[in-house]
């Protein structure tokens, strides 16, 4: 059994293959950045700027995964909401994670 969170049922809504693929392309490198990011702190020598740096780019990166993602929930989902009769709960739902954007 994994312990990957789970999401809730959405009625057969799941992320498309392409963004899965791209979002685990893209997260596989932000956790090389971070796995460096370990290595440059195991170093007595490093400078505090040079830190602050990687992790801005591994910000940006988990940023980077986070728009391909949503760009499938965009293009799958939510424009095929009001068919679907489901618009109400695709705009709350993007409006509680958006908050944390």
């Amino acid at each position: 059994m994994s312990d990957a969170p789970r999401g809730h049922d959405h009625g057969g809504l799941h992320l498309a293959g392409w963004a899965r693929d791209e979002a685990r392309r893209r997260l596989l490198s932000v956790k090389g950045h971070v796995e460096g990011l370990l290595r440059m702190l195991d170093d007595p020598s490093v400078y505090c700027v040079d830190v602050l740096k990687q992790i801005k780019a591994v910000k940006g990166a988990l940023a980077v995964a986070g728009d391909v993602v949503l760009k499938s929930h965009l293009r799958e989902h939510v424009v095929t909401a009001q068919a679907r009769g489901d618009a109400s709960r695709m705009v709350e739902e993007l409006m509680d994670v958006l908050k944390y954007r």
